[in-house]
């Protein structure tokens, strides 16, 4: 299923909510992306009606198996990306900031590479 780029960063924002709190609500969501909760009620409808998320009765929000799948991805494309960065001498902050923005777009070929870099790298550190 192709999502939208804004969607992938609400996924991805729910699973490191749900990662380092246990649980999210809209509210936390608004807070830590500073958008006005109008603008996550209305995302949220829309991964809700897309079964990337559900909500219960207390509001807690919840990744479906296939959000947490799409959440995973692209969390895992931007820790590569950041990672490269940084490792190229990038600053920490400027590094997250890029991956934000590349995240999205990288194709399938460049992050396998990327990430095969970073092995080799990690491997000959060690040696």
């Amino acid at each position: 299923m192709k999502v939208l780029k804004s969607a992938e960063d609400y996924l991805e924002r729910i699973l490191m909510l749900t990662e380092k709190h246990g649980r999210v609500r809209s509210i936390d969501i608004a807070i830590d992306m500073d958008f006005s909760k109008p603008s996550i009620s209305v995302a949220m409808k829309n991964l809700r009606e897309q079964n990337l998320i559900t909500i219960d009765n207390n509001g807690n929000i919840m990744l479906t198996e296939e959000g947490e799948k799409i959440a995973r991805d692209v969390y895992d494309r931007h820790c590569s990306i950041m990672n490269f960065f940084i490792e190229i001498g990038v600053s920490k902050d400027i590094a997250e900031e890029d991956a934000c923005k590349i995240e999205h777009d990288i194709s399938k070929e460049s992050i396998t590479a990327i990430k095969k870099l970073l092995k080799k790298l990690k491997a000959e550190k060690k040696d």
